[in-house]
């Protein structure tokens, strides 16, 4: 491909790319805000009137620190526009990013890549002079070779086109800083033309010192499905392992911290508890898994369903914690949800663990309030049979037991002798092995923990289902 001839860089006389962002959900909004911050004109295409136009007044659809005030800031600069004319967009720009979801199909394990199709040919067909296709979604190894074909068949005789793929690493809650500091990036199946060209666009953070790693179109689009199933398993055994330290006694956030100063291990997502959740780890570990079923890995194929076995079992031991911990029915009582969010610092409820954990608890008969401070009116979109309250203080009120699913700042630094009398009964779990317990417990609480015992010994509990865990009561 030939080097692009639109906007003037600022670093030097040669022309620095303009850029398109096809998608502007989570992955595509914060990518084109991080673009026009990186100092490039970004123009993002999506096909809802109604999120372009929210956008383009710095209204976020979704809670995601930073991002609002980023698009906010471009917008007003001028490096920064929305349209659902792909066609335009496409015409005026270089480089084209597809940011579109690749969600699981309704009733398999594989991924739903029409989006990627349709965007990727939208591209394809509208392209007026040589452009770089760039792959962002997270997809099946496999799919960008495919997409090649899209991209020779509809683009326009004698126009030059190249398809690389240049998989994302965001965390929600942290994704602004993910796209202008990344730790790594990683591009696969670039021309020497194609990698001068994602060199300039990438130009701030390979300037910071970020590792670059390029490679081929395969190896690219499994690193990141591999690094989110690798994060999906380190979660699955301290979450296998806490069930052994409840068992023997055990205490699985010590366990964790010290293994976590193994370098070969590390500390991060060793954190027992409910589980995963969210858009990505869990559609991601499915769609490998039929992936590898489709090319004859069965080791994988293995792996990721006793990954994905033992993630949704947690959901069902704290359900059975709630349920033992009410005497054995939770029919008519009254629960209080802390978190709808599937982890802080988003308002994600996609396969959450918390929301799953409300709803099946409403289904048998609680009378579920729930609190979140970011997801509420997300939750409330999912499940409005729910009971939702405006603090973590409604929610508590006259509550039989307490589950703080979601570790939010908000429940972890709250003052447990202000919230005890307010509740009906002092029980807390703690399914994300977060309070500080023996504050908890010397204000009067019985704390339930997966896998963790607390500082005041306490009357072990038989619990159902093999759902063990450990209680501690001040008395």
């Amino acid at each position: 491909m030939t080097a692009p001839k639109q906007s003037t860089s600022s670093v030097d006389a040669r022309p620095a790319p303009v850029i398109s962002v096809i998608g502007t959900g989570y992955l595509g909004a914060t990518h084109a805000a991080a673009m026009a911050e990186m100092g490039l004109d970004t123009i993002g295409v999506d096909v809802d009137p109604a999120k372009l136009a929210a956008l383009s007044a710095g209204e976020v659809p979704f809670y995601e620190p930073g991002l609002p005030e980023l698009i906010t800031k471009h917008v007003a600069t001028g490096k920064l526009r929305f349209t659902a004319d792909i066609a335009e967009a496409v015409g005026a720009a270089d480089v084209h990013f597809v940011c579109v979801g690749t969600p699981q199909k309704a009733g398999s394990h594989a991924a739903n890549l029409s989006y990627v199709e349709s965007a990727t040919r939208g591209v394809a067909e509208h392209l007026t002079h040589p452009g770089l296709i760039v792959g962002k979604s997270t997809v099946p190894v496999g799919t960008a070779e495919r997409l090649r074909g899209i991209v020779r068949e509809f683009t326009p005789s004698g126009i030059e086109a190249e398809l690389v793929w240049n998989p994302e690493f965001l965390r929600e809650g942290k994704a602004v800083d993910d796209t202008l500091h990344p730790d790594r990036l990683v591009w696969g199946g670039a021309s020497a033309a194609a990698d001068a060209v994602i060199r300039e666009v990438y130009a701030a953070p390979i300037a910071e010192g970020t590792p670059v790693i390029t490679t081929d179109l395969a190896t690219a689009e499994l690193v990141k499905v591999s690094a989110n199933a690798f994060l999906a398993t380190k979660i699955s055994f301290i979450n296998a392992i806490s069930e052994m330290c409840a068992i023997t006694g055990a205490d699985v956030t010590t366990l964790a911290d010290a293994l976590g100063h193994d370098a070969r291990i590390g500390r991060k997502f060793l954190n027992a508890g409910l589980g995963f959740g969210g858009g990505c780890l869990p559609k991601d570990i499915r769609a490998l898994m039929h992936r590898a079923n489709e090319l004859g890995a069965g080791r994988v194929v293995g792996l990721m369903q006793q990954v994905d076995e033992i993630n949704m079992g947690q959901r069902e031991r704290v359900i059975d914690m709630t349920i033992e911990s009410l005497g054995g029915s939770v029919l008519n009582r009254r629960v209080a949800v802390i978190g709808a969010a599937f982890k802080p610092l988003t308002d994600d409820v996609r396969d959450s663990p918390a929301l799953n954990v409300a709803a099946a608890l409403h289904l048998r008969g609680a009378q579920v309030t729930l609190w979140d401070p970011e997801a509420n009116e997300t939750a409330r979109r999912s499940f409005p049979t729910l009971s939702y309250a405006t603090s973590k203080e409604d929610a508590i009120e006259g509550a039989d037991v307490v589950l703080v699913l979601t570790e939010w700042d908000d429940i972890i630094g709250a003052d447990p002798v202000a919230l005890g009398e307010l509740a009906g009964r002092r029980t807390v779990i703690d399914a994300r092995n977060c309070l500080p317990v023996a504050d908890w417990v010397k204000a009067g609480w019985t704390v339930r923990s997966l896998g963790r015992p607390t500082p005041v010994t306490g009357a072990p509990v038989s619990t159902a289902a093999g759902a063990n865990d450990v209680l501690a009561t001040a008395r």
